[in-house]
């Protein structure tokens, strides 16, 4: 990617910032810049209250979200190569066994793009095409859920089936857009995460408006020691990890299990980031017919071509399980409809 720019500069196209409340405030959490998903759910959940609460929906005043299909196609649009005022998008999905692959279809009939998996294009001097019943179509923009190890054969793992040989070069000759960018993962490591506050302040020159999680990087000989005198009191997580796997919640975890652990990270402890237990804010969930507390955060969503663009609300996700703060959907997790309110 050296040496390259994507249309209007736009490397992250859709964010998923994850957030928290705690007694302290709201905190940001971690940010998925790579394939950020659930925002299906976040409009599914949506329309599920309307069509059941309909009546205390109007009186609330609540605003909308179902435009979010809307907003994501003028932002694909917006960062399509120029001279390409009606581009042909595609959703690039890594089919149907993929976990997300709802979502894939709900935000392609919602886009109105052509839903395709890596066997469906091909490149040709420089250009991405589609193959159709009625024969090869140019592509101009893909939004992909495809990570960047599987996106192009020639350029990362020779083995992947699942994205299309030539298709970086493509990109870097500006002949196709993708939405994210590769490499823009990288901001969602964990051993990155600690130092966004001040990359904010270095390259925005102002001060982050909410905070972050206080955070140990154990690549720190100190904050490695301190992580393991403190290992039943502390969440570790592994920095290249998503979704919920390869973490150890210090309070819920037996003493084998957190020695175990601790040897694992010894053994390399640039793998590994801790931070405290949060006392995540709870909603009422209905648990076998009974109201129950359970931990909850938000994830909006946060789209950028030509303008930054954000609907007013959120994917809620909820810890189903009694206790638990771990709310991803890999882990058992749930979702809610976030009201936000009119004036």
């Amino acid at each position: 990617m050296r040496g390259f720019t994507p249309p209007r500069g736009t490397w992250v196209a859709v964010c998923g910032t994850d957030i928290v409340r705690t007694h302290d405030g709201f905190l940001v959490l971690e940010d998925n810049l790579r394939v950020p998903s659930g925002v299906s759910y976040m409009i599914a959940n949506r329309k599920a209250v309307k069509s059941s609460m309909r009546r205390l929906y109007r009186r609330c005043r609540v605003r909308e979200v179902e435009h979010y299909g809307n907003l994501l196609l003028t932002t694909l649009r917006e960062i399509a190569p120029p001279g390409r005022p009606d581009p042909c998008i595609a959703l690039l999905t890594p089919g149907v066994w993929n976990s997300a692959f709802y979502e894939h279809v709900f935000l392609a009939r919602e886009i109105g793009a052509e839903l395709v998996e890596g066997r469906d294009l091909l490149t040709r001097d420089g250009f991405v095409y589609m193959r159709t019943t009625e024969g090869l179509r140019q592509v101009d923009v893909i939004y992909r859920r495809v990570d960047d190890d599987f996106l192009d054969p020639l350029a990362f793992r020779p083995d992947s089936q699942l994205g299309v040989p030539g298709l970086l070069q493509a990109y870097r000759l500006g002949n196709v857009s993708l939405a994210n960018a590769p490499g823009t993962g990288v901001a969602d490591d964990k051993s990155v995460y600690p130092y966004v506050p001040d990359l904010i302040r270095y390259y925005l020159h102002e001060e982050p408006i909410l905070a972050s999680v206080p955070t140990h990087v154990c690549r720190r000989p100190a904050e490695l020691e301190y992580t393991l005198d403190n290992l039943a009191d502390l969440i570790v997580k592994r920095v290249g990890e998503s979704g919920g796997y390869g973490m150890l919640v210090g309070p819920h975890a037996s003493p084998a299990e957190r020695e175990a652990y601790a040897r694992e990270m010894r053994a390399d402890p640039a793998s590994f980031i801790s931070q405290p237990v949060l006392q995540l804010s709870r909603a009422p969930c209905l648990v076998d017919g009974r109201p129950e507390p359970r931990h909850v955060d938000l994830r909006p969503f946060v789209l950028t071509g030509r303008e930054t663009r954000i609907v007013p609300g959120a994917f809620c996700r909820v810890a189903l399980r009694r206790g638990s703060i771990v709310v991803n959907s890999s882990q058992g997790g749930g979702g809610k409809d976030v009201w936000v309110l009119q004036d």
